[in-house]
């Protein structure tokens, strides 16, 4: 399955954007392994949308929002886990889609290890202290969450501002899962905007963050 080209990302707006990439596949390559999983939530985040990061201005911590569309933003949140976002609408404008959880596909081995690693290290506080990727709770704990699943795929705060999503080794390719109902709703964590319907994901899917 080829990477979704770069008129993919220029061509559609950041709402539009954050619907179509339900059903395709992020993927990352290193050295450790190839790992991907299939997006099954996202949330959409505007310019004029008091939750956006570029709400305001442009600062150092969100300068990668006001790149081309196709770029990757990833930023920290309580002082711990890195959130993965794609860059949308036109440049200099401030716009992103985040990817909110995955259905692993790919490298789950891989995925379990750093997830239990991290855990090690103090790096997480979920309610299900270890991961065990062979049962199917395990499986999807893994990814289901934006602080999860950046763990999972080995993504962190060096792929801010320098990462393309058509030239780098993080890529969206698809999309590879077809004919489901997506839900439309409010997204989750927000004191700002929260009553917007910016968030969506796949009906039924069991690797949802949250129903």
């Amino acid at each position: 399955m080829p990477k979704l080209p770069l008129n993919f990302y220029q061509q559609h707006d950041t709402l539009t954007l954050a619907q179509l990439l339900l059903g395709c596949e992020l993927v990352h390559e290193n050295v450790e392994g190839t790992t991907a999983g299939i997006i099954v939530e996202t949330e959409g985040y505007l310019t004029d949308d008091p939750a956006c990061h570029a709400y305001r201005r442009q600062t150092a911590r969100n300068a990668a929002m006001f790149g081309p569309a196709g770029t990757l933003y990833v930023y920290q949140i309580y002082n711990h886990y890195n959130c993965i976002n794609v860059v949308t609408g036109p440049e200099g404008v401030g716009e992103a889609v985040l990817i909110r959880a995955l259905e692993p596909t790919e490298g789950i081995d891989l995925m379990e290890l750093r997830r239990n690693d991290a855990f090690k290290t103090g790096f997480e506080r979920y309610r299900n202290n270890t991961i065990d990727a062979t049962t199917a709770d395990g499986q999807r704990n893994l990814a289901n969450g934006p602080g999860k699943l950046t763990i999972a795929m080995g993504i962190s705060r060096e792929h801010d501002n320098a990462s393309s999503l058509v030239t780098g080794s993080i890529y969206i390719r698809g999309p590879v899962l077809h004919d489901f109902d997506m839900v439309t709703t409010t997204r989750i964590g927000l004191t700002h905007g929260a009553d917007l319907p910016y968030r969506y994901y796949i009906k039924g899917n069991r690797f949802v963050s949250r129903k």
